[in-house]
């Protein structure tokens, strides 16, 4: 049977798995640093105004773009076998929901410009549709590179796109120092990959017309569209809520506890999911191959973050300040409990590999609604303690729902509960032991507090690693971590592994 020109090369699963990773990960490191870059440059080229005026259009931009893709690019990668007409259909289905919400954000552009009493936000979110076009235009030849796993190209791409867009916001401001030297940077993020795309894919779309069958397809692109729609409110409803009732104050607070917790791990996770999602997507139909994969994975992850999160949870009030001022003092207490729903979130958030790449958009969209209303509420009872009372609760609901999700997760599938928890007790165990430790040590680590954040690291990851040698599969991940950690340092560069 003559393999589809969609799919990767026969035999190249574990392979492209393993370069993937490497690549994804480089990209993003890339990236980050980019980011990180990009705020010390363009901060001392604009002025807050500039920012401020581009931070009101973008919660706008961010919910229009919930709806945008439709689930379809994931609906691409994970069908076991698809059809030129199949991807044109989705092709055209893209591009036309992108047309549309352009056209909606360029006629909402005044209401919102009129809703902040800020004129220049009016044209500045008509702009933005560009953005979306982009997007819609590239969407599928995304996927598809995404189903090649050409993760190569596309962490190229990705770096492209982000130092472009860097490059040009500078250069922009050599013209015009305003904020439409951020549009153009942004724009740019956006336009560059999507031609990209376009080159590297070696598809080209059709005229549209209608494909039998395609509806399986946009049942799961609407699952997957209806979990990211839950998603979103269960993650800014508490914003929302600690604004409004405890003013700008008590919010800032709890925004910056909150991201420097979520930052890194989502750097850990997003890339994993762009590899993981395709790979485990092949393996549908050889069951022991996939939950081998994924419990390989996921063991590896927990080693490397779960160690980390406990030393920042324990070490919250002295690396706050070292990090973010004197100033951000009373943010430790808020980060110390988000951190403790920071220990689960690197198990329960891969969840979302396994239902997309089972196709399970509908079981997908049910968890989020339940993630969602459980959050709600939880926010709802932390509410009248202030931004510490909301992140405690939420904290605690992170812990209630856990084992439900992986009953949920196990009704179907290859993987069922017993697999999870014999894979996870010795690393979520570790942390919560190494976060003790950790605590409990801490009059004795040094006064210095470079010195006494990395005496708590090595504390952390020794104790977590000490509690994984009680375990079969503890001992089995280390020794795979070790193996893959010497390859990687004796693989002569240049040089192919056959």
């Amino acid at each position: 049977m003559q393999a589809s020109p969609f799919d990767p090369p026969e035999g190249s699963l574990r392979k492209s798995v393993g370069r993937g990773a490497v690549a994804t990960g480089l990209a993003q490191a890339v990236k980050v640093s980019t980011q990180i870059l990009s705020v010390i440059v363009l901060s001392r080229l604009l002025s807050p105004q500039d920012f401020g005026i581009v931070a009101m259009c973008s919660p706008v931009l961010v919910f229009i773009a919930l709806f945008q893709d439709f689930g379809l690019t994931q609906a691409t990668v994970q069908k076991s076998s698809i059809s030129h007409d199949e991807v044109n259909y989705l092709f055209w289905i893209n591009v036309a929901v992108s047309a549309a919400l352009a056209c909606l954000l360029a006629a909402i552009a005044p209401l919102i410009a009129a809703f902040y009493g800020e004129p220049r936000v009016s044209l500045l979110v008509a702009a933005m549709a560009l953005q979306i076009l982009a997007y819609g235009l590239g969407a599928q030849h995304l996927a598809l590179l995404n189903r090649r796993m050409a993760f190569g190209r596309l962490a190229i791409i990705e770096v492209a796109g982000a130092i472009a867009g860097l490059a040009v916001s500078v250069a922009w401001t050599l013209i015009d120092r305003s904020y439409w030297a951020l549009y153009a940077g942004t724009l740019t993020g956006a336009v560059l990959p999507a031609l990209c795309y376009w080159m590297n894919s070696r598809w080209r779309p059709g005229f549209p017309r209608k494909v039998d069958g395609v509806g399986q397809l946009l049942n799961f692109g609407a699952g997957i569209t209806g979990f990211n729609f839950a998603n979103f409110f269960a993650r800014n409803l508490d914003n929302i809520l600690i604004g409004r009732y405890w003013g700008e104050a008590q919010l800032g607070l709890y925004d910056r506890a909150y991201k420097l917790l979520l930052f890194p791990l989502s750097q850990i996770a997003n890339p994993l999911s762009r590899v993981m999602v395709p790979a485990l997507s092949r393996l549908n139909g050889e069951p022991d191959r996939y939950r081998s994969a994924y419990l390989r994975v996921m063991r590896l992850m927990l080693l490397v973050a779960l160690p980390g999160v406990a030393t920042a949870v324990a070490m919250s009030d002295i690396l706050i300040p070292f990090f973010l001022g004197e100033q951000w003092r009373e943010s430790s207490d808020i980060f110390r409990a988000l951190g403790f729903a920071g220990l689960l979130q690197p198990l329960n958030n891969p969840a979302g590999w396994l239902f997309i790449s089972q196709g399970r958009s509908g079981d997908f969209m049910r968890w989020g609604i339940v993630t969602a209303l459980t959050s709600a509420l939880a926010f709802m009872i932390g509410l009248p303690y202030g931004a510490l009372g909301v992140a405690v609760v939420y904290a605690a609901s992170e812990y209630l729902r856990t084992p439900f999700l992986w009953m949920y997760v196990g009704r179907k599938g290859p993987l069922r509960v017993g697999d999870m928890l014999r894979a996870a007790t010795p690393f979520v165990l570790g942390a919560h032991l190494a976060l003790a430790a950790v605590w409990f040590a801490k009059p004795s680590l040094p006064h210095q507090e470079t010195l006494a954040i990395i005496a708590a690291a090595v504390l952390s990851y020794l104790v977590a690693i000490v509690a994984a040698l009680l375990f079969p599969s503890g001992r089995e991940t280390l020794r795979e971590g070790l193996t893959l950690l010497s390859t990687r340092l004796t693989k002569p560069v240049g040089r192919q592994v056959k």
